[in-house]
């Protein structure tokens, strides 16, 4: 996935590699999104995407995500033409943005998952700072990504250093599961939040997906 020899830096930075022709496509993906990425290769067709995961749990350590996304591309990059990163900043501080930008490969415009499920601009407007979001894969995986790395399995008193602030919990859904409605709302009890249902459906990532 080599750009031409004449397309200066600043030029493939600009339009990024998607841009030289068709051909076939990387997308490189936290591993929270592995469900809804093959749900929406396999809904529109998109024969043309390749997905691997880096594991979600890299979320706990923010400052590994630009390296494994950058040795996750120079492993893959010489047999696809173009390579979409499916994170949004992801507590990266702009490196995640500035690696793509050195590649030429192209990630989502938004600061997390919850903001390009509910749409990066709605959730801008809302404005919800007392608020703490689930989304499918982590009403599933509350205690593996929430509940246990926090201690609250071991030190319940945490709970209310961590969560007193916050009023709601608002679960983004991005399919209609009532049993897995019924596990956020049951998350929202543990953390002693209000909670609401949110279907927002693939939000962005149905579109940077697209063709």
């Amino acid at each position: 996935m080599t750009p031409p020899d004449d397309i200066s830096d600043e030029a493939l930075r600009e339009r990024g590699l998607a841009q030289f022709g068709a051909g076939k496509t990387l997308v490189i993906a936290c591993g929270a999104l592995a469900r809804e990425v093959l749900a929406l290769i396999e809904a529109n067709g998109l024969s043309h995407l390749t997905l691997t995961c880096l594991p979600a749990i890299l979320h706990n350590t923010p400052d590994k995500i630009t390296p494994a996304v950058e040795a996750a591309i120079r492993e893959h990059r010489a047999a696809y033409d173009h390579i979409l990163v499916a994170y949004g900043d992801c507590g990266t501080g702009g490196q995640l943005l500035d690696l793509c930008n050195t590649y030429g490969a192209q990630m989502i415009d938004a600061p997390h998952c919850y903001a390009f499920f509910d749409g990066s601009a709605v959730f801008a407007e809302r404005g919800e700072v007392t608020s703490f979001y689930l989304t499918d894969f982590l009403a599933r995986q509350f205690d593996a990504f929430v509940w246990r790395p926090l201690g609250l399995d071991r030190y319940p008193d945490l709970l209310e250093m961590y969560f007193g602030n916050y009023e709601k919990l608002v679960y983004l859904a991005q399919t209609e599961d009532p049993d897995l409605t019924a596990t956020a709302q049951t998350c929202a009890d543990r953390l002693g939040l209000v909670f609401e249902r949110r279907f927002t459906g693939y939000g962005d990532l149905d579109r940077f997906l697209a063709p």
